[in-house]
Order: C-alpha cells, then structure tokens, then sequence
C-alpha cells in the first residue's frame, strides 16, 4: 500500500506545464527584486542621520568611509559570482540559490542591527556573496526550465521585476526620511527579510534543471535518468514517453557529450591554435562577459547610485527635488522595463541590444552638449541645464528596454551547456566589478571634469555599436541545444554574413532537426506522428503496418 502511494504520487504539487514554469518564475522574479531593493537601498541610508552618528561617519573627513561601505557590496558580489563559478555545478540550481539565500539573511541581520562600522563592513560584504551567487544562478535556473516561447519574455520580466524592487525602496527610503531615529534605516533593511522568506518557502519543492551538468550529465547520469525524464515531463506538460520529451533527452544528451569529448582545458582557452573539434568555448565565454561589460559601461549605475547627486551638482536642482525626482524617475524605469518583455521576442536579442545602445548615446550625446552650455550661467546657462532632465529620464528609458535584462539573459544563452554556469558566473562576476569601478570613479569625475565627465560614456556607447552588430549572432527563438549546434559549424566570426546567425526567426534547419528527432524517437517507441494543421498527433502503429 505505501509503495503504491509513492508510485502515484504527483510530483511538484502535481503542478505541470504553465503553472510549474509560473512558480519557478515567482522564485526566480522573487530573487532578482531582492537584488533591485539592495541596489537602492543604501542610497537612503547613508543619508540618515541616525545611522551617520551610530557608525561615526559625521563630517566630511568621513567621506571616503562612507563611500568605501557603500561600494564594499559590489566587491562582495563579485566574490559571490566567483563562488557561484567555482561550485554552482556542483551544488546544482536549486541548492545554489537556498546557499545564496541564507548567507544574504545573514548579511542582512548584521547590517540591520549594526551598531559599529565594522560590522556594518562585514554585514555588507557577506550580504553581496549572497547575492552574488543568487544573480550567477536564477537567470539560468529559469532558462533552463522555461520553453522556448517564454523564455526570453520570463528572463526579460525577472529584470522588470528587478526594478520593482528598485523602485520600491526608492519609496521606502523617501517615506522613512520623514519619520527620523534608527528606524529611518533599520526597517529598510530588515525589509529585505520578505524576499527571503519567499524564496525559502517556494525553491525547495521545485524541480531542479534537466541540464544541470557536472564532468558527466547530472540529471541524465543513468542513475537519475528517470528523474530527468519526469522533470522534461512535467515543464512541458507531455508523458514520459512523448516523443518530444525523448527528443529533447537526446538532444541533451548529445550535446553535453559532444561538448565533453571536445572540452578545452581552461589553461588552454587562451591558446590560439586552431582545433580540429573546436566548440569556441573561448568565444562565447566572451560574447557573454562582453554583454555584461557594455552594460556597465553604457553608464548605468552613475545614474542608479548617483541620479540624485548628479542632478544636485550637475543639474544645479535643490535637494528635496532632486530626490524626488529620482523617486519618480524610479516609476518611469519600471514601466520601459515592462516594454522589454514584450519586445524581446519580436526584436531578438541582438536587436534590442543595439537600439538599447543607440538610444543611449543620443541621450549621453545631447546631455553633455546642454550641460556644456549650461556654464554660461544666469538664465540661459540653468536653461539648458533644466533641459537635460528630460534625457536623464529618457536615458532610463533607452537602458530599461534592452541593456537591463539581455546581457543577464545572453550568457545564459550563448554559452554551451556545460559551460553555462561558469558562463554565467563570469558574466556576473564581470559586471559586479565593473559595476565597482564606475561607483568608485563617478563622484571624483563629475568634481573634477564637470561636463566632460559625460563625454566618455558617450564615447563608449558609440564604440559599443559597431561591436554588437558584427560580433552578436541572435539567441532569440532557438533552442538552448540550437547553440550549440550553430557552434559546431565552426562559424565565422563576424556574423553578419550567416543570414542565419542574426535572423530573429529559429532558422528552418534547426525546425527540421528536431522534426528528424522527433520522428525517429517515435519510430523507436512504435509510434507514429499524424500532422494536423500546426497539431502533431502521435499513434500507435499497427501490427501490419509495423511488418511493412
């Protein structure tokens, strides 16, 4: 009788399809708000006045401790990231992100009760290696179990959902500004206790990913074959023994040995010489990592750690202003975010990257020719000043519709199955310490060079360009087994002469791969597949028709 019990027992909730892939979403969406709030939620704290004279950071020879506590996260986050590099595949998706989970609640207890400088350091270091390993392993954990219809949209709305997290603290912080004493700051940061709770209570009884690898398949080893199978089943809402879900398994299955049998070492990544059976592991490593660099170099968080300073100083705004409109501007990045989940299927990946990026040089472009006309002073001078406001804003927008959530979707796309978590890992590692480097130089160069500041970040978007468009082939509407077969061919490096490479539809030869696939998985199981308009039916072969 208990044998029985187990047997039919539902996995999952007995949840499969569209629901199992909706609360994989919700944890996934839930982690990435978690790293908006953190990302905001500094800024309103050490501006309190209560926590300035607790950590003794009044006046301003404190300036450079205050500053090196507030950038001190990043450098936890890229530690995260490494983490996540080194163990990710080891552990699995699942129990990387409880891992990541659980030490951000310890960073947050530290920082939410802290009452000395030090230990506000140590609560904000082990609070980033949280999130780091958080950032390096949601993004996949939701590619890897998504079809390929909502993939990009789902990872899209992560990043959405990401600035729903930023955008409400930003709130927070400005309604608890009004209420003073300790709690002014503790709350917001105990607040993050919330997210917490939610990602403990959903990610323990969802399925781990089917192409979770490490050295031999992890799902697929012989041994838990059938939990890869039942997994496969139920996200795409299929039997066991549809030929599709068999389809799907061996098209793992092949990858990861192919991938395996032609594995470069990494000390042998950096070695030039051309390979016979040539995966271009280095390559797409890179592809990955550079999505991340041009996110960070396109110039997002001078205005996600600074808007307000920048508005300040650079603008010439009054304070209560200046912070409002860095509220408000909050609201105004939530909604172009919305428009990217909606966009990201239609215009690709590569599309939406390179309008992204052009959008955002016109906007770093006119913002520094009004603010270089904005010291001519009187009238005129705060004129053009006032005027730049509007590309501020509009600069949000630009970033929110593509460079926001890519480059965390790209390199979970690109790279090959058993490389994605390390992928994956430096690409985050990489845009947490660039992301350092651009907190740590902003301040001094908007006090240094003043209008010129800007001109680099126009620089570097325009030199992004061309970048994106010959080297970037296009990720949206393939499969994740797609890749690696593209790779396989050993393509050109520029992939504007592959049609196929930046076409935003699946390209036709991989449809009839999986058709092939499919059909000889049915062949295998004695059944045979009937075409009905777009509705593939599967039947059982007769006896006569199979001595035929």
């Amino acid at each position: 009788m208990t044998v029985a019990t187990e047997k039919n027992k539902k996995p999952y909730f007995g949840l499969t399809g569209g629901w199992l892939t909706f609360w994989v979403t919700v944890a996934c969406a839930t982690d990435m708000s978690l790293f908006g709030y953190d990302q905001g939620v500094f800024s309103g704290v050490v501006i309190s006045q209560n926590f300035l004279e607790v950590h003794d950071l009044v006046g301003p020879t404190k300036t450079k401790a205050l500053s090196t506590v507030t950038a001190i996260y990043d450098v936890g986050c890229f530690i995260g990231a490494i983490v996540a590099f080194t163990i990710g595949e080891r552990l699995g998706r699942k129990k990387a992100i409880m891992l990541g989970t659980t030490i951000m609640a310890v960073g947050t207890i530290l920082q939410a009760s802290s009452f000395s400088l030090a230990q506000m350091f140590v609560g904000r270091v082990i609070l980033g290696i949280g999130n780091g390993i958080n950032t390096a392993t949601a993004p996949i954990w939701q590619t890897e179990t998504s079809q390929l219809k909502w993939r990009g949209k789902l990872v899209i709305l992560e990043m959405q959902m990401n600035i729903a997290g930023f955008c409400l603290v930003n709130w927070i912080n400005y309604g608890f500004s009004y209420v003073g004493g300790p709690v002014a700051w503790r709350f917001p940061l105990a607040f993050q206790f919330i997210f917490l709770f939610v990602l403990w209570f959903t990610t323990p009884w969802l399925p781990e990913s089917p192409r979770q690898v490490l050295h031999n398949i992890w799902l697929l080893a012989h041994e838990r074959e059938e939990e890869a199978m039942e997994v496969l089943s139920c996200l795409e809402a299929k039997p066991v023994d549809d030929p599709f879900i068999i389809a799907q398994r061996d098209e793992i299955d092949y990858s990861v040995r192919y991938e395996r049998e032609n594995a470069v070492r990494w000390r042998d990544l950096w070695k030039l010489r051309k390979q016979e059976n040539d995966t271009k592991t280095l390559r797409r490593l890179l592809l990955g990592a550079g999505s991340q660099f041009m996110q960070q170099f396109g110039g997002i968080n001078i205005m996600s750690y600074y808007l307000p300073t920048v508005l300040i100083n650079s603008v010439g705004l009054p304070e209560e202003i200046a912070r409002l409109l860095a509220a408000c501007n909050a609201v105004s990045y939530f909604f172009f975010a919305g428009l990217a989940v909606l966009l990201v299927e239609r215009m690709g990946r590569r599309g939406l990257m390179i309008l992204s990026t052009a959008s955002q040089f016109v906007c770093f472009l006119v913002i520094t020719i009004l603010l270089r006309f904005s010291e001519i002073g009187g009238a005129a001078g705060q004129r053009y000043a006032s005027a730049s406001v509007a590309f501020f804003f509009l600069y949000y927008g630009a970033f929110g519709i593509g460079m926001l959530g890519v480059p965390w979707l790209y390199p979970t796309e690109i790279n090959s199955l058993p490389m994605r978590t390390k992928g994956a890992a430096l690409a985050t590692a990489t845009d947490w310490i660039t992301n350092f480097a651009i907190v740590e130089v902003t301040p001094i160069g908007i006090q240094s060079i003043g209008w010129k500041f800007w001109i680099v970040w126009t620089v570097t978007n325009a030199a992004f360009l061309p970048i994106l468009y010959f080297f970037y082939p296009e990720t949206a509407n393939r499969s994740l087994e797609d890749m690696d077969a593209y790779y396989r061919t050993n393509p050109p490096l520029f992939v504007t002469t592959d049609p196929d490479a930046i076409s935003r539809k699946r390209p036709q030869k991989y449809i009839e791969r999986e058709d092939q696939t499919i059909e000889r998985s049915a062949a295998n199981k004695g059944l045979k597949l009937r075409s009905s308009g777009k509705v593939t039916h599967v039947e059982q072969i007769g006896e006569e028709e199979t001595k035929n």
